[in-house]
Parts: structure tokens; C-alpha cells; sequence
């Protein structure tokens, strides 16, 4: 299944808490339709210490999964929200087109 949203890509969030804010791609999970962006959607999870003294408990923070269909890439050219299209060029290679600006984001 193809999502058009890859890692390191720069995505801006549509829903949400955290609705508006820009950030990078850092892991996806296709099989859930989940995304992970860095430094947004932070939670903080409690840990309990493990028994044998190995590790303290306490509070700690990270990133949320995401749904991809609250998220939407940022063109690099035209520094816009949009959607992704794809297109076959000449030499047969598909690829990564902007909807706003019809360039291509690779």
C-alpha cells in the first residue's frame, strides 16, 4: 500500500492537539496507518521500577503514533501544505509529485 509519506520527509499535522505544527518523518508503520514525527504528538508514560533495583521508575515522554490521514507534506519548493501525486517520467521512473506546484519532491 503506498502512502506517498516517507522517513526524513517534512510533514505538517491536520488534526489534533498538535494541529498546524511542522515536524520530520521518523518511523512509519504501514500496517497500522501509523507515523511517528519528531518532537510532536509527546506523551508521558509512568514506569514502574523493575524488580531487582536494575532500573528506577519514574515519568518519561515520547512520540505518539500518528494516523497518516492527519498528516500532509510540505513541499520543499513552494513551502506549501499538499497533497502527493505520482508521475511516470521519460526514462519509465515514477515519482513523487507536489498537487499544489507539480514539482517533483524527490
Amino acid at each position: 500500500m503506498g502512502f506517498g509519506i516517507r522517513r526524513n520527509d517534512q510533514v505538517v499535522i491536520t488534526a489534533g492537539r498538535d494541529k498546524g505544527k511542522r515536524g520530520r518523518v521518523i518511523r512509519i508503520e504501514p500496517r497500522k496507518n501509523h507515523l511517528f514525527v519528531e518532537g510532536l504528538n509527546i506523551v508521558t508514560r509512568h514506569l514502574g521500577a523493575q524488580q531487582g533495583g536494575r532500573t528506577r521508575g519514574g515519568l518519561t515522554t515520547k512520540e505518539a503514533p500518528l494516523n497518516i490521514s492527519n498528516v500532509k507534506i510540505v513541499c520543499p519548493s513552494c513551502d506549501e501544505n499538499s497533497r502527493i501525486g505520482t508521475r511516470i517520467l521519460g526514462d519509465g521512473t515514477k515519482v513523487r509529485v507536489c498537487k499544489a506546484c507539480n514539482e517533483v519532491l524527490e
